[in-house]
């Protein structure tokens, strides 16, 4: 392991590290007016959602690394107390990318990158028509971290209009996460898309009234199995209840349990390494109930 202090490094260096690791990042493509009315339109990774109540965004146009020359993003921002975070998509990156140039101020990248500028509601910054998911904003805030090159600028913003695309939401109304196309920067030059293709469904994840029983309460003879990864034994330890004796007593009968003892009756280690790996296909189904009792079953047959 590699133990690094921040201030033994060059800037840029410190920059990259910090951009490939904590990554990939949601992009905030931010449209934001000057004291002239002149339209601004730029993208930001140093971005997130940071309350519901009131609903709370924050992005920061950070110092230019060679620089330390604030943004026009930033400018405007504290000249015209609004702006719109809209979120861009697979389809538009190249055109977002153009956005991002460093042209002179007073340029406008709606212009510049052929992307659409459409009336906002309740502020005077435009939105990014192509975008499926545009948020009207207050500024509330801008919290500058420093004066130096690289240095953060928290621009911290009240959603006061919500705009969707009814293409991305399903029959419920909610945001489709396999029709959003989401497009996140990482490192340098690279990028991720993630399509519908990349996305994974996790049942239970944190649920919110139940209370997994844990890691440290399973037998070791199921946190330390040859049989699981990590993530198979914490998707197991995620249940809230231990199976009930019933329960096993119940499983044991199963045909398909006794095809795997009958096969493997003669060897202990070759009968614990099948049911653990039926377990394994069990969680991979997501039937983790199951999978909790073949393990618990394994050391008592």
């Amino acid at each position: 392991m590699l133990s690094i202090n921040p201030s033994a490094l060059t800037p840029a260096k410190l920059h990259e590290y910090l951009l490939s690791a904590i990554a990939p990042r949601p992009i905030a493509f931010v449209s934001t007016i000057d004291k002239n009315g002149t339209a601004n339109l730029a993208p930001f990774s140093f971005f997130n959602c940071f309350g519901s109540n009131p609903p709370t965004l924050v992005f920061s146009p950070a110092r230019s690394g060679r620089t330390g020359a604030t943004k026009h993003t930033h400018d405007n921002v504290l000249e015209i107390k609004e702006c719109v975070v809209n979120i861009p998509h697979y389809d538009m990156l190249y055109q977002m990318n153009l956005a991002a140039h460093m042209y002179e101020k007073g340029v406008n990248e709606f212009s510049k990158s052929g992307l659409t500028p459409v009336a906002s509601v309740v502020v005077k910054p435009p939105r990014v028509g192509e975008c499926f998911v545009q948020f009207e904003c207050e500024v509330k805030d801008v919290i500058e971290t420093g004066q130096g090159g690289g240095a953060g600028n928290l621009v911290v913003c009240e959603v006061k209009m919500i705009h969707l695309n009814e293409k991305v939401l399903n029959e419920e109304g909610s945001i489709d996460p396999t029709k959003m196309n989401y497009i996140a920067r990482m490192g340098k030059q690279f990028w991720a898309r993630v399509g519908a293709e990349n996305i994974i469904s996790v049942p239970g994840f944190k649920m919110a009234n139940e209370l997994g029983v844990g890691w440290d309460l399973l037998p070791p003879s199921i946190t330390h199995s040859k049989y699981l990864s990590a993530n198979d034994v914490a998707q197991v330890a995620s249940l809230h209840t231990f199976p009930t004796k019933e329960e096993l007593d119940e499983l044991i009968k199963a045909e398909f349990v006794q095809e795997i003892i009958e096969a493997h009756k003669n060897d202990k280690e070759a009968l614990t390494k099948a049911i653990h790996l039926r377990a394994k296909i069990e969680i991979e189904r997501g039937s983790l109930p199951l999978a909790f009792q073949l393990l618990m079953i394994a050391d008592k047959i």
